[in-house]
Parts: C-alpha cells; sequence; structure tokens
C-alpha cells in the first residue's frame, strides 16, 4: 500500500493563523474560567469550539493531500492460469471440475474485474502447464498438461519482463507445483505475487501413490525392498489393497492394509527372477467385498493416474570376478568356492600354492636327472621345463569356474594395474606379506584406495600378525592393527555373536527376525582358531565378535572404509567347521559366504559407468545422462566417443486409464551423443527428456581415440509425469500463501477480485504518479467547523450553561 502525505501550499499564513489561534484560545480560556459551571463540562466546550476554531484557520494554510498511485498504462501485470491434468479434478460435493471454475472465473463476463484492471495496467495473460505461453483470452485453456510448473512459470516470466515495469502476477492455480519438490522457490527478482486458490481444501475421495522407493541389499533371501506410501483420502477404516506386478501383468505379491489417518504403508519384498534391469509396476485400490483388488471400472475415485508407479531395478549384470590367493589347499576355500557356485554373477578365480619356493642350504631337494631344470614334481605331466615352476620357485595352481575366462590367469600374483584391476575383490588367505613383493603389495594398495574394489583377509594360519604385515602397505589397508599381539594364552571354545553395528547390516544376518537370528548363532559350533589383535582402527566397525567361555570378547569381523573401496578381516581361522555338521548349518554357511562377497563388492564400480540423473525441479523430467569411461588402469579415459541408445518401454493403457503390459518399442528409439563434461576427466553426458510415460532402457557404447570398443554399459528408468501430478490432490495453499508473503503480495480469493482490482492501482507499482487533492475546501472540512460549533452551543443549552 502507498503512502500518503499532507503538504502546506499557503505557508505565508501559518505566523498570522498561528496567532489568531492563540489569541482564541486565551479568549476562550478565560470566557470559560469564569463561568459558573462543573469543570469537565467546560473544558469539554471550550476543546469543541477551539476545535471547530482549528478546522477554519487550517482552511487559510490551504492543506493538500499528497499519494501516489499506479500510472495508468505504464505497468504490466499477468496473469497466469494453470492448464495441468490436476484442474480436471472435482472436488467433494462439487458437479464441475476445477477446470471449469476457473475457466467461468477467467470468463470476462465475470464480474467485469478484468476491464478494470485494464483501465490502469497493460494485462497479459499466460497459460502454464510444463511451460509458460501466452495467450489472448484464454480460449485455449484445455488442462491437458502433463505438469504443473509453478517456479519455472514464474522465473520464466521474470525473465520475459526483467528491466521492465511489471506490477504483479496473479497466479490461479491449485498449488500443487510438480517442479517445487522441497516447496522453495527463488523469489528474486519475482514482483508480488497474487495467487487465487482452484479448489477447495477438503480432498476429494482418491487414492493416491505418494512415494514408491526401491532399495537394494545383500540380503540373499529378499535382496530387493519396494516401500510404497499410499495417501488414502475418504475412505476411513476400509481395507486397502496393493500388488506388485512384472512387465508382463503378472502380480508378483499382493497386500493388504486398512488406512490409518489416512495413510497406508505397503512394503513388498522380492527376489527378480534375472538380474539386470527388470520394471515392476505398484499398483493400489481399495479392496472389494472379497479383499481382492477392485476393478477399475468400479472405481468411485477422482481420478486412477495416480493409483499407478513404474519402478525401475537393476540387479546389476556381473560377472563380478573374485580372487582368491591361498598359500595352501584348504577348508575355506573349498566351502567359500561351492557357495559361490550358486551364485551366477560371481566368477570365484583361486590361486593357490601347492608348494613353497626352497631357500637355504639343508632343506629337502628333490633329485632331478643330468641337465632337468624343472621342479620334478611335474615330471611325467605334460608341461615343458619353461612352463614349470623351477626348484626355487613356489608352486602355483590357478582353479578357475566353468567356462571362467583364461585371459585372467598370470603368472602368479599379477604385477601390473591392467591384470590386477579386472578382478572386484581380492580375498586373501593362510598366506604370508614375503609371497608379495613390494610393488605388488602397493598395487594392491591403489586395487582398494583408487580402483575401488574390496579386500577381506581370512584368518588362516599365516594372515595377520602371523603373516607379518605389520608395516606394510597391506597392513595399513586392514582395519586392525598388527604391531603386537596381547598377552594370554590363546582363546578356545569360541561363540559367535553380532555387535549392535553388525544387527543393523543386513548381509550379516540369515535370519528374518532378531529371536531366529540368536538361536542360529547360539546352535553354531564352538570354534577354536582366532587372529588376535592388539586394537581396532579408529573408524573401523566391529560387525561380529567371539566369546570364550569365560566371558572374554574378542573382534570376529571387522570392516572399515579405505579410499574408494573397502577392507574386511574375518578373524577366526575355522570357519569351515560350520559347514560340517549337517545339510542345515552347510546351507547356513553357504549363505553367510554369498551375503559377505556381496556386501565386498557391492560398491564396486565398473569400467564404464551408467547413471541417468534426475533433474529435480525439471517440469519435464529430463534426465542428465552421465557416462564415466575409465582405460585398462582405471583412471579417466579422454578423447573416447560415446553413443547412447534410448528404446522407450511403452506402458499401454485401456480405456479405464489403468496399466497393461509393458512392451519393448523398436521403433522409436533414441539415438544420442554424449559430449565430454568440462568439470570431470572422463565424464560425458547427454540430455534425455521423455516423451511418452514409462520405462525406458538406454544403452551406453565407449570407443576410444583409435576406434577400438572399450566397453559398454546399461541403465534404466521410469517417467510418470502423471503420478507427480496428481500426488496430492488437495490443494496446496501453504506454498501458495508462502509464496505471496515472499513476494510482498497475498492471497485473493476468487469473489474478491473485483475489489482487488479497485484497490491495485493504490498498490506497490514500479511506475507511479502523484496525485494531489486540496483539503481547505472539502466539505468535510467545514462539515468538522459547524459540528464542533453546535456540539458546543447544544451542551451549553442542555446544561443550562450562559
Amino acid at each position: 500500500m502507498m503512502m500518503g502525505a499532507i503538504l502546506i501550499s499557503g505557508r505565508e499564513w501559518l505566523l498570522p493563523a498561528a496567532g489568531l489561534l492563540s489569541v482564541a484560545g486565551g479568549l476562550l480560556a478565560w470566557t470559560y474560567l469564569r463561568a459558573p459551571a462543573d469543570p469537565k463540562l467546560r473544558t469539554a466546550c471550550a476543546c469543541l469550539k477551539l476545535l471547530g476554531l482549528t478546522a477554519l484557520l487550517a482552511c487559510l494554510l490551504e492543506p493538500l493531500w499528497s499519494t501516489q498511485r499506479a500510472r495508468p498504462g505504464a505497468n504490466f501485470f499477468a496473469l497466469v492460469a494453470d492448464n495441468s491434468q490436476g484442474m480436471e479434478i472435482k472436488d467433494r460435493g462439487e458437479s464441475k471440475s476445477r477446470g471449469a471454475a476457473l475457466t467461468n472465473l477467467l470468463a470476462p463476463r465475470f464480474g467485469n474485474w478484468q476491464a478494470k484492471l485494464e483501465n490502469n495496467f497493460r494485462v497479459r495473460r499466460y497459460l502454464f502447464d510444463t511451460r509458460l505461453q501466452s495467450t489472448k483470452d484464454f480460449s485455449e485453456l484445455v488442462f491437458d498438461g502433463r505438469a504443473s510448473s509453478i517456479g519455472a512459470a514464474l522465473r520464466s516470466l521474470a525473465d520475459r519482463f526483467r528491466g521492465q515495469p511489471l506490477a504483479g502476477v496473479l497466479l490461479c492455480t491449485d498449488g500443487n507445483a510438480t517442479d517445487l519438490p522441497e516447496g522453495k522457490l527463488d523469489v528474486t527478482g519475482l514482483p508480488p505475487i497474487y495467487p487465487v486458490v482452484i479448489g477447495r481444501d477438503d480432498a476429494p475421495k482418491d487414492l493416491a501413490l505418494q512415494t514408491v522407493t526401491v532399495s537394494q541389499t545383500a540380503f540373499e533371501d529378499q535382496p530387493v525392498t519396494v516401500q510404497a506410501e499410499v495417501f488414502a483420502g475418504g475412505y476411513g477404516e476400509r481395507m486397502i489393497t496393493a500388488q506388485l506386478r512384472d512387465a508382463n501383468g503378472k502380480v508378483v505379491q499382493a497386500l493388504n492394509q486398512r488406512a490409518t489417518r489416512e495413510l497406508a504403508t505397503f512394503r513388498f519384498q522380492l527376489r527378480p527372477e534375472k538380474s539386470g534391469l527388470a520394471f515392476f509396476q505398484v499398483r493400489v485400490s481399495a479392496a472389494d467385498e472379497l479383499g481382492q483388488f477392485a476393478a477399475p471400472e468400479k472405481s468411485v475415485e477422482a481420478t486412477l493416474a495416480n493409483n499407478t508407479r513404474l519402478i525401475t531395478v537393476d540387479r546389476g549384470q556381473g560377472p563380478y570376478r573374485i580372487l582368491y590367493v591361498s598359500g595352501r589347499p584348504n577348508w575355506e576355500f573349498k566351502f567359500l568356492n561351492r557357495a559361490l557356485a550358486a551364485d551366477d554373477q560371481v566368477e570365484l578365480l583361486g590361486l593357490i600354492r601347492i608348494a613353497k619356493q626352497e631357500k637355504g642350504f639343508g632343506r629337502f631337494e628333490f633329485r632331478s636327472r643330468p641337465g632337468e631344470a624343472a621342479n620334478p614334481l611335474f615330471r611325467g605331466f605334460d608341461r615343458t621345463s619353461e612352463e614349470s615352476e623351477g626348484y626355487h620357485e613356489p608352486v602355483l595352481r590357478w582353479i578357475l569356474p566353468p567356462g571362467g575366462e583364461t585371459n585372467l590367469v598370470t603368472d602368479g600374483f599379477p604385477k601390473t594395474a591392467e591384470a590386477l584391476f579386472k578382478f572386484h575383490a581380492v580375498i586373501l588367505d593362510d598366506l604370508e606379506a614375503e609371497f608379495f613383493t613390494r610393488d605388488q603389495m602397493s598395487l594392491l594398495q591403489k586395487f582398494v584406495s583408487e580402483r575401488g574394489g574390496g579386500l577381506l583377509m581370512l584368518g588362516g594360519a599365516e594372515s595377520f600378525q602371523q603373516g607379518k604385515y605389520e608395516h606394510t602397505p597391506i597392513g595399513e589397508l586392514l582395519p586392525v592393527y598388527l604391531d603386537r599381539l596381547p598377552e594370554g594364552k590363546p582363546p578356545s571354545n569360541l561363540r559367535l555373536s553380532l555387535t549392535s553395528e553388525g544387527w543393523l547390516e543386513p548381509w550379516a544376518r540369515l535370519r528374518d527376525n532378531e529371536a531366529a537370528e540368536r538361536a542360529r548363532l547360539t546352535d553354531m559350533p564352538a570354534l577354536q582358531v582366532l587372529n588376535r589383535v592388539r586394537e581396532v582402527k579408529p573408524g573401523a566397525s566391529v560387525l561380529a565378535e567371539a566369546r570364550d567361555a569365560s566371558g572374554g570378547k574378542y573382534p570376529a569381523l571387522v570392516a572399515q572404509r579405505f579410499g574408494n573401496g573397502r577392507v574386511g578381516a574375518l578373524l577366526l581361522g575355522d570357519l569351515w567347521r560350520w559347514g560340517l555338521r549337517d545339510e542345515v548349518t552347510r546351507h547356513d554357511q553357504d549363505q553367510a559366504w554369498r551375503q559377505m562377497i556381496r556386501w565386498l563388492i557391492a560398491d564396486v564400480p565398473p569400467r564404464i559407468e551408467f547413471i541417468a540423473a534426475a533433474q529435480p525441479a525439471d517440469p519435464n523430467q529430463a534426465l542428465r545422462l552421465q557416462v564415466r569411461a575409465r582405460n585398462r588402469e582405471f583412471k579417466p579415459l579422454d578423447n573416447a566417443t560415446v553413443r547412447i541408445t534410448v528404446t522407450p518401454m511403452l506402458a499401454m493403457t485401456n480405456a479405464t486409464n489403468a496399466p497393461a503390459s509393458l512392451s519393448l518399442n523398436d521403433t522409436n528409439r533414441v539415438r544420442l551423443n554424449a559430449e565430454p563434461a568440462l568439470t570431470e576427466a572422463g565424464l560425458y553426458e547427454a540430455l534425455f527428456v521423455p516423451r511418452a510415460t514409462g520405462g525406458y532402457l538406454a544403452e551406453a557404447v565407449v570407443t576410444d581415440a583409435e576406434g577400438v570398443e572399450v566397453g559398454r554399459a546399461q541403465t534404466g528408468w521410469s517417467a510418470d509425469p502423471a503420478a507427480e501430478e496428481f500426488k496430492s490432490l488437495k490443494p496446496n495453499r501453504a506454498l501458495l500463501e508462502n509464496i505471496a508473503r515472499q513476494t510482498g503480495g497475498k492471497v485473493i480469493a476468487a469473489n474478491e477480485l473485483a475489489a482487488f482490482a479497485e484497490k491495485l492501482p493504490n498498490l506497490n507499482a514500479p511506475i507511479t504518479e502523484n496525485l494531489t487533492t486540496p483539503l481547505w475546501h472539502q466539505p468535510w472540512v467545514f462539515l468538522l467547523a459547524l459540528t464542533c460549533f453546535a456540539a458546543e452551543w447544544g451542551l451549553r443549552r442542555w446544561k443550562g450553561m450562559a
């Protein structure tokens, strides 16, 4: 609101008027002090007469009332209307939709408030859904937009009118913005916003999937958890049913639950049948009389567009290669190899030392034939003397899985980054530090810290402190200190238990509830071999402890992050005893190994990494496709060519707007060339805007500067603008009030538009003009003086005062 001020134009009369007023005041005081009457009455009469004289004398000063108002025709004013699909909602008890109410509100015949605005402002009209567009008379309102981009629309207005006198924006919408996920808007440069809330605050009867989250763990039985938050407005305590369907429409799991305070949470757990990317649908409905999923045609909801969400699950494709290095054949490798054989995405390659190299004089030696350089252990095998290890070399054997790649085999432990970085994790067991050269130990440290690989040391006879790993690069990796052993007799008859941190790790548990897990741990056989350590390093987590008969506790399983990778230390040396009792314990041991290895490789990056990064504030749900390419030493790969192919997985719908099966659409494939990013070496980016609701599968192919293919990777995502548009059917009044408050505007009721149009010129505007009104010849001034004199005379007559 613009403020006014009183100006004095007849300043030359200021002293005479003051003198006359002083004389008049003195005479009045002398006269009324002599009058025989009540003092209060005399004071009241004197004040009334003095006020009348003051009003008359003020006219000699020629006072003027000066104020400002918006200069007619100099300022712009924007009318903005929501054209999204959400305006087709009918509020509870209403026969017309919100869109119909908005159309009627913007019609020229409604109150003639737009004509009043045009008398003082240059009115501009706009529609918005995914973008802002101008209109002449709102005849283009059809309410078919896929999103309500309130933030983008207002920012676009600010850009269009930058440097121009925009007095304000009248925003007609329900406030359910799809581009303000946190409800925050940058109001810099925005004029006052005057929202008109379309819709009633009591939400119509509807079920809405508000959020659907997918989480994956190394928990073997149910590795994927899908949690759906459902708003059930107007359903009271009625049973709500939710279904999880695969890409072919087959029901994978169905759950029933009664809504509590209009909210229901459903949690699905599943194990996808295939590795790689998979698409699933989450659907909700009110249950019928039999507790089954109600047919869409029987629904009485405000809309069915928010009853379905498409989600993407990526279980990886592998193969994930694990290098197991052991100083001798042992039981642990047998059980580990058997357990991982059941995981078709993990390949375990074993490098087993059959015999150590012979050192020094006086050791046992095989007698060889004259001129024979090879170790006589291999006599009779189809190996040449050049292929066989000599007397002073350790005897090593590679054990490959069926169909394993022979190009991973090296002469002993890998000596180059190119050879070692092909693996995702390394397991060391029963092997002394002297087995490695200093360069190999440093290479293993880089494998963890730079490549992001996993390292697990098992508690064999020559591991940890017994293997003399203290003060070595491998010792620096481990999460425990090895410099000295605790004093005392080695413990025995050890029982395994989880720590508080271990209970929080799904991969460390084998049962789905605490009681069953404690019973399983109690039933495990006692273990006899433990590698004691001085203490755990800061930042490391003790996930499991071993307890002896006297109550002593010792770290048994310790883990920590190291650089980009992770390191685990399993300090028990005879875990193989676990699987010797019966079939149940053997199954438990196999599952424990698989889950531990899955944890070890969970975050190991591939050579080609492909992600689809969502743009949270983008009204079109655009994604930034990012490809990180690395060379064989896992350093950023520059000068590469990255080609991306995006294939839509279209969600087909029937007449009731209920999603049906998904089908691969080969004809609508989009091919993109990713460009190098300026912010990161080896990063290539492309922008993709989905044009249809459904799932999308993308593949990136990377070739180097010579045109040789380096590798390829896949990713997937789902796009569903309607899910955000109909996420909430209740008008978001709080958001609109916050925008109005931050910009200096206010929320306007629809029935107050005519009064608002009258008042708007007197509010703040970029271009204004001064209005000056003489007060001295206004009728109310003389009326005030006459009223005061009459009141004074009447009061005297009433009280009998002369």
